[in-house]
């Protein structure tokens, strides 16, 4: 049978003894061999309120794969929180743990022989590092996201992680008091779960369940709710039906798949890291997708989904109205999305969207008909200029004109970048730019979720540019363009910028330009030096040697 081709390797003769043996200790009777063995991913950690929910989700799954005549073998993944790491040194750990959980959870499924996978994460990393480990080691898999966290209350407003980042610019500002301040920063995270808004972590669950690697609904699940441990269960159900069928990643993560995963993060308003896991994920599948896959999606689809960080709504509210599927019926039935593509279930996305309704209730101003978008175009723009000749990535909801010009302030770290905004050294009209914050020269290409929220919380986040050769968090908005490629640490043109010069953003033209002339560049990069790693030994050094730059997805190969 086909679920059976892996785990019968320890089942074969005299020979398989031994390994047997090993598996008699942890309770395996003599018939347990001639059933499918499932992986369980385990995230759980009590390191953040993102995946301190996860064990009772291992748990149902655990249970599931035992009903469903399986073996579940459980075994664990880190993480990182974002949230927690933000402006600090260990901001520069979590990209650089997208590769570790991909690796640990490719190492166990295939250093184990497992017959297939169930993934569990709840940060903003998780799920990159467990979509890219399952398109790697191409086992039957699925992925559950933990669930995102309810929005915490102070005064009547609705907060998440972000409202405690912004606060602290408005407190500096003097536009708060102290007391709102504490009531912010107490209140922000009332529970388990990711952070609320469509930041990464939402994002990327968003568009798993549109790549077909996740069940329907399960993306915009609260992690407390019952529901979210029955949606686990029926996942690792859906798996074991998967094995046997040898229905495997990548069979369902293709090109067709891919793009329809991005219209729903373009209709969404999701992060700019999807742009970075995005390619990374289409690597480790062997699909061809390029940043000017991205583009080319963007032009045609529309933001229809009034959420935070440039909206009013979180995922909880968008889980009320209809959910992801809600979203996927709307663009599916203007052409936006491909119909065909094969799901986990077995089922095309077109079968598993067919009882969804063509659209949401006429009391709600979450999820918008195609005829009244937020935005006539995607939000995720692909700049080119001399400053990225090899592409840069803007977010441009939120902004009434997503085009300036101005002097540079340049920075070379996110600390000195904050220091400065907060002692109001930042005027309208600058571009901050922060450099040597690339996958090499951070290393681990850290947010800039702390200056950039300064400014939205000092009231600049529509006259200030912020340019980097780092990252965005999720709950980001403003006028900032990541990515920047080349970075600054491999000679790129963004650590020639000096105080001063002239940088034009203009996203109606796809444009990232330093306005100097062309010789003096050159003559500045004839002068310019490399500076010496920041780090020599361990994980940050060795993510440094082997990353590959932006625009490829800043992978390890």
């Amino acid at each position: 049978m086909a679920y059976n081709r892996r785990s019968k390797n320890i089942t074969q003769g005299v020979a398989r003894a031994p390994n047997r043996s090993m598996y008699y200790a942890l309770g395996y009777k003599e018939e347990d061999f001639d059933k499918p063995m499932i992986g369980i991913a385990n995230g759980h950690s009590t390191i953040t309120p993102c995946n301190s929910g996860l064990q009772k989700l291992a748990d149902a799954a655990v249970a599931a794969i035992k009903a469903a005549d399986a073996n579940p073998q459980t075994f664990g993944t880190p993480t990182i929180s974002d949230g927690m790491s933000m402006g600090t040194e260990g901001m520069k750990y979590s990209l650089v743990s997208r590769e570790v959980i991909s690796d640990c959870i490719e190492v166990a499924v295939q250093g184990q022989w497992m017959d297939g996978v169930v993934v569990i994460g709840g940060c903003d990393k998780n799920m990159p590092g467990g979509m890219i480990a399952l398109a790697r080691a191409n086992v039957p898999g699925i992925y559950v996201y933990g669930g995102t966290i309810k929005p915490g209350k102070w005064k009547g407003q609705d907060l998440t992680i972000v409202s405690s980042f912004e606060a602290v610019g408005e407190f500096t500002a003097g536009r708060m008091s102290e007391a709102d301040f504490k009531g912010v920063e107490k209140n922000a995270c009332p529970s388990s779960g990711s952070c609320g808004g469509m930041y990464t972590a939402n994002t990327m669950s968003s568009s798993f369940e549109a790549m077909g690697m996740s069940l329907l609904y399960s993306s915009t699940m609260a992690n407390p709710d019952d529901e979210k441990v029955v949606s686990a269960a029926e996942s690792a159900r859906v798996l074991v039906e998967a094995v046997k069928q040898d229905l495997k990643p990548r069979d369902i993560i293709t090109r067709k798949s891919i793009e329809n995963a991005v219209a729903v993060i373009m209709a969404t308003g999701g992060s700019t890291n999807a742009v970075l896991h995005f390619l990374a994920i289409a690597h480790a599948a062997e699909v061809e997708w390029t940043l000017d896959d991205f583009e080319r999606v963007r032009q045609r689809v529309p933001v229809i989904c009034n959420l935070k960080p440039s909206g009013q709504y979180v995922a909880t509210d968008l889980h009320r109205v209809g959910g992801i599927p809600q979203v996927m019926k709307i663009l599916l039935n203007a052409g936006l999305l491909h119909g065909d593509c094969i799901t986990i279930t077995g089922k095309t996305l077109a079968e598993e969207l067919a009882h969804v309704p063509d659209a949401p209730a006429a009391d709600q101003q979450v999820i918008f008909p195609i005829e009244q978008a937020l935005y006539e175009h995607g939000h995720l723009a692909i700049l080119r200029g001399n400053i990225a000749p090899d592409g840069a990535v803007a977010k441009i909801t939120g902004l009434k004109n997503p085009v300036m010009t101005g002097p540079a302030r340049v920075f070379e770290d996110e600390q000195s970048a904050l220091a400065a905004i907060l002692a109001d050294q930042i005027l309208p009209g600058d571009v901050l730019v922060l450099r040597y914050l690339g996958p090499k020269g951070g290393p681990g290409m850290p947010e800039m979720l702390a200056p950039t929220s300064a400014l939205i919380g000092k009231g600049l986040g529509e006259s200030v540019g912020l340019i980097t050769d780092g990252r965005f968090s999720g709950g980001t908005w403003g006028m900032v363009v990541g990515h920047v490629a080349p970075e600054a640490y491999a000679g790129g043109t963004i650590g020639l910028i000096q105080e001063g010069d002239s940088i034009t953003i203009d996203a109606h033209q796809l444009l990232l330009q330093l306005n100097v002339e062309a010789e003096e560049i050159e003559r500045r990069r004839a002068l310019w030096q490399q500076p010496a790693p920041r780090y020599t030994r361990g994980v940050l050094a060795k993510y440094a040697a082997l990353a590959l730059p932006a625009n490829k997805g800043a992978i390890t190969g």
